[in-house]
C-alpha cells in the first residue's frame, strides 16, 4: 500500500523540487553596480575609441586629397567652439519640429494600426493608401504644403509625421497581429471582450514591435525635419537651414559642423529610446540575457 503523503520517507521528500529562491537586496545592488561600473572596462569603450581613430584618419586623408570636399576636422572644430550658442539654438528648432512630427505620426499610426489589425475592412482600405503615401517622394511635395498651409512650422510637421508615419504603423499592425493562437484561445475560452483582449494581451505583446519602430523612427524624424528645412521655406532657424545657407555661401566648416551636430544628436535619440526600452522591456526574452 502507498505511503500517505505525511508517511513520505525523508529520502523521498529530499526528491521534492526545491522552493524558489529569489536574491536578495544586496545581490541585487551588486549585480546593478557591476553593470554599471562595466562600461569602464577597456573591452566595453575601446572598440569605439578604435573606429573612431580610424575614421578620423580617413578623414584627415579624405580633407588632403579632396579640399573642396571635406575641411579639415581641426577647422570644423573651431567653428563649433567658435558659436556654440548658435548650433545649440539651431539644434533646438530641428529638434522640435522632429519630435512634435514624430509624435504626430505616432499616435496616428497607432491608432490607424489598432484598427487595422481588428477588422479586416479597415485593413483593405487603409494599407493600400500607406502604401501609396509611403513611396510618394515627399521631397517633392514639401513646395506644395508651404503653398497649402503657409510658412512656419506646419509644413515641416507634416513632412516629418509622413516620412516617420509608415514604419511606425507597418511594426505596430505587425506586433498587435503577432500574439501566439494559443494564448487567443485561452482569452477567448474565458469570453474576454475585444477591449480586453487588446489590452491586456496584444498592446503588451506589441511593445517589442513599437519600440523597434521608433528606434527607426527617432533618427527618422531628425533626417525628415532637415528635408522639410531644405525644402518647405520660411524660416530662417533650424540646421537644415543653416546648412542650406552656408552651401550657398561655400563655407564647408559650417556645413560639416551643422551636419556633425545632426549625426550626434540621432545619435542620442537611440540612445535615449534604447535605454527606455531596456526599463520598459525588462520582462520580455531579448533582454533576459544582458
Amino acid at each position: 500500500m502507498n505511503p500517505l503523503p505525511d508517511q513520505l520517507p525523508v529520502n523521498q521528500s529530499a526528491a521534492l523540487p526545491p522552493a524558489t529562491s529569489y536574491p536578495s537586496p544586496s545581490v541585487v545592488r551588486r549585480r546593478l553596480l557591476r553593470r554599471r561600473l562595466r562600461v569602464l572596462h577597456p573591452a566595453y569603450w575601446a572598440p569605439f575609441a578604435v573606429m573612431l581613430v580610424v575614421l578620423g584618419l580617413l578623414w584627415r586623408l579624405g580633407a588632403h586629397r579632396w579640399p573642396y570636399l571635406l575641411p579639415p576636422l581641426s577647422d570644423v572644430g573651431s567653428e563649433l567652439a567658435g558659436d556654440p550658442g548658435f548650433f545649440l539654438h539651431n539644434a533646438w528648432v530641428t529638434l522640435r519640429e522632429a519630435l512634435l512630427g514624430l509624435g504626430i505620426a505616432f499616435v496616428c499610426a497607432f491608432v490607424i494600426a489598432v484598427a487595422v489589425s481588428e477588422l479586416a475592412l479597415a485593413r483593405r482600405a487603409i494599407m493600400p493608401v500607406a502604401v501609396v503615401l509611403n513611396v510618394t517622394p515627399l521631397v517633392a511635395i514639401a513646395p506644395a504644403l508651404v503653398v497649402a498651409f503657409g510658412f512656419g512650422m506646419v509644413p515641416k510637421l507634416v513632412v516629418t509625421a509622413l516620412i516617420c508615419f509608415f514604419p511606425i504603423l507597418i511594426n505596430t499592425a505587425v506586433g498587435l497581429r503577432s500574439v501566439p493562437a494559443p494564448v487567443l484561445q485561452v482569452y477567448r475560452s474565458i469570453h474576454a471582450s475585444r477591449w480586453e483582449m487588446l489590452r491586456h494581451l496584444r498592446i503588451p505583446g506589441a511593445m517589442p514591435y513599437v519600440f523597434a519602430s521608433l528606434q527607426i523612427v527617432l533618427p527618422l524624424s531628425v533626417i525628415g525635419a532637415v528635408v522639410a528645412e531644405l525644402n518647405a521655406a520660411g524660416s530662417a532657424d533650424g540646421l537644415g537651414t543653416t546648412i542650406q545657407v552656408a552651401s550657398g555661401r561655400n563655407n564647408l566648416d559650417l556645413v560639416w559642423a551643422a551636419i556633425l551636430v545632426l549625426a550626434v544628436m540621432g545619435a542620442v535619440l537611440l540612445l535615449a529610446i534604447t535605454v527606455v526600452q531596456r526599463r520598459v522591456l525588462h520582462w520580455h526574452d531579448s533582454h533576459q540575457s544582458r
